[in-house]
């Protein structure tokens, strides 16, 4: 259900876009980051690897079908995301592009190892997810860090 509602979403966007009608976004690229990337980011960061506390380990792999379908459906969120980021107006230049495309990317191999059920997948695509993100922060938001 969740990837034809998201292709109905995409070909609207491209039946728009094709039919020379402004599309009407209602968030910047920081907000589209605050409401969107942020939040299944960090779901996707939590859903692998173990915390070791005094009491003992937790395992924060996915367990269950749907734990499996949050992390599925966190990765969606992302790519979607992404093909906002890539709107005409919103790149930042031929690095932001590449940088949402490594986004992309990663967040595409999370879906396939969501549906395989694939912990050591979805533990290197989360890898990647980190390193797209910090390598455009590290550019984009120099003020952000270092306050």
């Amino acid at each position: 259900m969740h990837v034809i509602l998201h292709l109905l979403t995409i070909g609207l966007l491209f039946a728009l876009a094709s039919c020379g009608e402004p599309l009407h976004v209602t968030t910047n690229n920081r907000q589209t980051m605050t409401l969107i990337i942020n939040p299944a980011t960090e779901m996707l960061l939590e859903s692998g690897g173990y915390i070791i506390t005094a009491a003992g380990d937790q395992d924060l792999e996915p367990a269950t079908s749907e734990d499996w379908s949050n992390v599925k459906s966190a990765a969606e969120a992302l790519v979607e995301a992404g093909n906002l980021l890539t709107l005409p107006g919103r790149s930042a230049g031929t690095d932001w592009d590449e940088y949402v495309s490594d986004l992309i990317s990663a967040s595409k191999l999370v879906m396939a190892a969501a549906q395989q059920q694939d912990v050591g997948t979805l533990f290197d695509a989360g890898e990647r997810i980190y390193q797209a993100c910090q390598t455009c922060h590290n550019q984009y938001l120099i003020d952000d860090i270092t306050q």
